[in-house]
């Protein structure tokens, strides 16, 4: 979650502006910093919270098991596993708490909780796989899980229990229902099924499931909420010959747009209601090329415009704010694929 906040011009300049001059505010820009790896060639940054604590995953150097880290204070930590060889952070609270998924020593893969420098299994809901993908600041976690009736099912953790969310109808194998981000108050949302087979983003609260529609399209996923209870994801458009990327807020369901393409996804909001994420761009190869991009203010930027210029990079994708308006994501540099941090100057 993160706030741009913007400074109004004073003194002369403000004085100039009571003579119908335009007042003009420069973009937000950014500095950028390469979080490194584990030892491997690449990294990827998945959240970040409001301390600036960053999560994510990074290969590890040969012959190390792992990958699924935590960075704060300028060090990059590996989390371990469950037992198996890979792990993956994807969320992180305002205490540190980590969740993500890791493989097993039975290759299956569980749910983790890390804290007090502790990786620990959470359980599933009876199939033989979980990934946890978000956690609160009161320690509820949510994500998805295998069923014993072999469905996937999205769940909430909380107090050392897990519940099964279930789904907007839609349950046969292979249609995987999924809970991406929870708030301070326990409000959740992903994306389920229907019973007809198209999937559609939900908002979970008070023990029900509501389906939050789509940008004319039959398909939507929702990937981050903030306290406000506004929410980001992707809707697809009529005819599903694009998605876009959307805020949802008051009932209404806001097309934001794509930098150029056909295709955008919102991937985390913060209480000023910035969003952040990817869309395609124009390239001359005429192949898919993705951008970072952030929103706000009523414009989608794309952030490789807002760095310093002849940084090297390319961001590719963002992936958490936070309410400084810290960015993190990942892009390439040097021909390899690295996770970055955004402070806006």
């Amino acid at each position: 979650m993160r706030l741009s906040a913007r400074q109004g011009l004073k003194g002369a300049i403000f004085a100039l502006s009571l003579f119908a001059f335009p007042l003009i505010t420069p973009a937000q820009t950014y500095t950028i910093t390469d979080l490194g790896t584990l030892g491997g060639g690449e990294s990827q940054a998945s959240a970040i919270n409001a301390s600036g604590e960053i999560c994510g995953y990074a290969t590890p150097a040969s012959g190390v098991s792992g990958g699924a880290f935590i960075y704060s204070g300028g060090k990059m930590t590996s989390l371990g596993t469950l037992g198996g060889t890979v792990s993956l952070a994807q969320g992180i609270n305002a205490s540190g708490e980590v969740v993500g998924y890791s493989t097993l020593t039975s290759r299956s893969y569980g749910a983790f909780l890390y804290t007090n420098g502790t990786m620990t299994n959470i359980g599933n809901l009876g199939g033989n796989y979980a990934a946890a993908y978000a956690i609160n600041a009161s320690g509820q976690i949510v994500g998805t899980s295998m069923t014993t009736a072999g469905l996937t099912h999205p769940f909430l953790y909380s107090r050392g229990a897990m519940t099964d969310l279930g789904t907007l109808g839609g349950n046969q194998p292979g249609w995987d229902s999924i809970a991406t981000s929870i708030n301070t108050k326990g409000e959740i949302v992903g994306y389920s099924y229907l019973a007809n087979g198209n999937f559609v983003a939900f908002l979970y609260t008070s023990g029900k499931m509501t389906d939050l529609g789509t940008l004319g399209g039959d398909w939507s996923e929702a990937y981050g909420i903030n306290d406000s209870g506004e929410i980001t994801g992707i809707g697809y458009t009529k005819g599903n010959v694009a998605g876009h990327a959307f805020l949802y807020s008051g009932g209404t369901m806001k097309d934001l747009g794509v930098l150029s393409g056909s295709y955008s996804w919102g991937f985390a909001i913060n209480t000023a209601g910035v969003v952040v994420g990817q869309s395609t761009v124009k390239s001359s190869s005429e192949n898919l090329v993705y951008h970072a991009f952030v929103y706000t203010s009523g414009k989608m930027q794309d952030l490789n415009k807002l760095i310093p210029a002849g940084s090297g990079w390319v961001l590719s994708q963002a992936t958490g704010v936070n309410d400084s308006g810290q960015i993190v994501g990942y892009g390439t540099i040097k021909s390899a694929t690295h996770a970055f941090l955004l402070t806006p100057k």
